[in-house]
């Protein structure tokens, strides 16, 4: 097969270990800048461009899109579907993980459990607001962070105030969260590869911090999840379109709730801890199901 990787850099940890393994199973491969990628648009014979030629042949790409270029890269993502190449994760599946509050709300629709979460535009009622996810301490996100950046948390009712009033002036959009106090800094990080749950791990923030991401000096262990929590971080993925994901689940008192769903998780801290070859798994669930013209949005939406 041929595939290509959308990532802007080839030596990360999670980019270097998706081109080993398509290698070692015989596949050619490539990695592709999206930002350097140039599209022309067109009814009959859409294309790629890259470096000065066009990418065809491609059976399968896997979308490494980063928060801050999701709109660009998803756009050529959404190109390779209009041409029928298989997606590993499509293009609205990105978008739709990408905006916290749509997922918030998709999540909350089916069921899923959540930390209980509040959204609002102006600041006249923030009161109300900080009262409705049950008074401080709680945790601001904003809509915009990832890997931990644009999340604070306000020990008292004056400092969320302050804190939802200086992100206001911002004219930045926030969600106000409850915080899961009995989650004591720990979350757990499932694997999602198509209907399994590859490999998990817990992180643990460091000395003082709330917040458990590992590249905010956070340690990660391996860990056997329950069966409720398996079946939320499948459910999780599916509710979001995505056949590859990272779900974020902390451990409540009222059973597991879900922090996060993430379009392109990284694979070093979850395959040190685990001891899987995940990036293997990727693989091989593009072997088994890249067809063309399968993604089912075909560029849509």
């Amino acid at each position: 097969m041929k595939i290509g990787i959308l990532s802007r850099n080839q030596l990360l940890y999670s980019t270097n270990r998706l081109v080993e393994a398509a290698q070692e199973r015989g596949h050619e491969v490539r990695v592709i800048d999206p930002l350097l990628c140039y599209m022309n648009i067109t009814s009959h014979h859409p294309s790629v461009n890259y470096k000065g030629e066009p990418l065809e042949g491609y059976n399968a790409i896997i979308p490494r899109i980063g928060a801050s270029i999701t709109f660009y890269g998803t756009a050529v993502v959404r190109q390779f579907e209009m041409m029928g190449t298989y997606s590993v994760n499509e293009s609205v599946a990105i978008t739709r993980s990408r905006d916290k509050l749509r997922s918030v709300q998709l999540l909350a629709r089916k069921g899923i459990g959540l930390p209980v979460t509040g959204f609002a535009h102006s600041t006249k009622y923030t009161n109300d607001l900080i009262k409705l996810v049950g008074g401080a301490p709680l945790v601001i996100k904003m809509l915009e962070g990832t890997q931990g950046i644009g999340v604070v948390l306000a020990e008292t009712n004056n400092a969320a105030e302050s804190v939802i009033e200086a992100f206001r002036g911002l004219k930045t959009n926030i969600l106000v969260q409850e915080f899961i106090r009995e989650a004591g800094a720990k979350d757990i990080r499932c694997l999602v590869v198509g209907n399994k749950v590859v490999a998990s791990m817990m992180r643990t923030g460091k000395e003082g911090e709330f917040r458990s991401n590992l590249h905010r000096g956070g340690t990660s262990q391996p860990i056997r999840i329950t069966p409720e929590e398996r079946s939320t971080a499948l459910r999780s993925a599916k509710i979001m379109g995505l056949n590859v994901a990272g779900v974020d689940i902390l451990r409540s008192n009222h059973g597991p709730v879900v922090m996060e769903v993430n379009s392109s998780p990284g694979l070093d801290g979850i395959e040190k801890a685990s001891k899987k070859d995940v990036a293997g798994m990727i693989i091989e669930f593009i072997e088994k199901n890249a067809r063309q013209g399968k993604t089912s949005t075909r560029g849509r939406g």
